[in-house]
């Protein structure tokens, strides 16, 4: 097993000064104020270099990047894909398991024989995860010239782009990521099942119908997945309040991106982030309290948006 270097070691160095002006680019473009040249020399640096260390055979290594809304997954999954490409010539691809929703249509026929709230998107049972591992197995069974449609989902229309639209992956990648709230999550406890967690829970599901559905989902195909993972790394967050305030900060940046009139007309009100987020509470406290064990590489996030590891292999 590769040791996991710190962020002095030569080749983080090294790394570092062919990658940095790209990655400063890339921070640019995603609209993110503020980020610091230690992230990238503490955090994506040391990261890539591990990634990039460790065995392959003839297939992708499969990578999850899991914690809670809002805590920079996609970002961190951007940022080490392009220091892979930039820096080491390597081919990655990435999705996300909000891609691979189940249609509106599909959630609210769920909501008919189950209970209403199966309607909105975001918890176990509300992923397509036949098209997430349909996805995975084109890209790790790729010819040099197959092309492997990749999902793409628009939060603000809760809708799939249309398909012709998704962009197309050619041939084998070396790394795929993949980026999850609930990525590696086990199904929790049912002996002494908890009361509602928020006040969304206690006015809309204070029998736990829902939560023990999502909970039962959780338990049967998205295991397959996730046992699919080389590498399952968890941003840790402080708190759950944190992850209220980090949801809300991420409605404010997609904001900022967005230029169709009829998508801005989506964006949510702080009020409305914090009972969407409602939704994610319990297993999101699992994520926070239990993940941190079986995970192979914990991210320590703080309250200042300042990350350090606590765990690595």
């Amino acid at each position: 097993m590769p040791v996991f270097p710190s962020t002095v070691n030569t080749d983080c160095l090294e790394l570092l000064h062919n990658t940095e002006f790209k990655l400063k680019e890339l921070a640019d473009s995603l609209k993110i104020e503020g980020i610091s040249d230690a992230f990238f020399a503490q955090t994506v640096a040391p990261l890539t270099v591990y990634l990039n260390s460790l065995e392959k055979d003839d297939r992708p290594l499969f990578i999850c990047f899991t914690g809670g809304q809002g805590s920079g997954k996609t970002t961190l999954s951007e940022f080490v894909q392009l220091a892979l490409q930039v820096g080491y010539d390597r081919k990655t691809v990435g999705f996300s398991i909000d891609d691979i929703y189940k249609t509106r249509e599909e959630r609210e026929r769920i909501a008919a024989s189950v209970h209403p709230m199966c309607a909105v998107r975001g918890v176990p049972g509300t992923h397509d995860v036949g098209l997430g591992l349909e996805t995975l197995e084109s890209l790790s069974q790729a010819k040099e010239d197959t092309l492997t449609a990749i999902p793409s989902f628009s939060k603000p229309l809760d809708q799939h782009f249309p398909r012709e639209s998704w962009r197309r992956y050619k041939g084998r990648p070396d790394f795929i990521f993949f980026d999850a709230w609930c990525g590696g999550a086990r199904p929790l406890p049912v002996e002494n099942w908890k009361g509602p967690m928020n006040t969304l829970e206690e006015e809309e599901d204070p029998d736990g119908v829902w939560s023990r559905w999502s909970n039962s989902e959780l338990s049967s195909d998205y295991q397959e997945l996730f046992d699919r993972f080389d590498l399952l790394l968890l941003i840790k967050v402080p708190s759950m309040e944190h992850v209220y305030e980090s949801r809300w900060l991420q409605e404010q940046t997609l904001e900022k991106t967005l230029s169709d009139p009829e998508m801005l007309k989506k964006i949510m009100t702080k009020e409305q982030v914090y009972r969407f987020v409602m939704y994610y509470e319990r297993l999101t406290r699992y994520v926070l309290e239990e993940m941190p064990s079986f995970a192979d590489i914990v991210l320590e996030r703080s309250e200042g948006f300042e990350f350090a590891f606590s765990k690595y292999p």
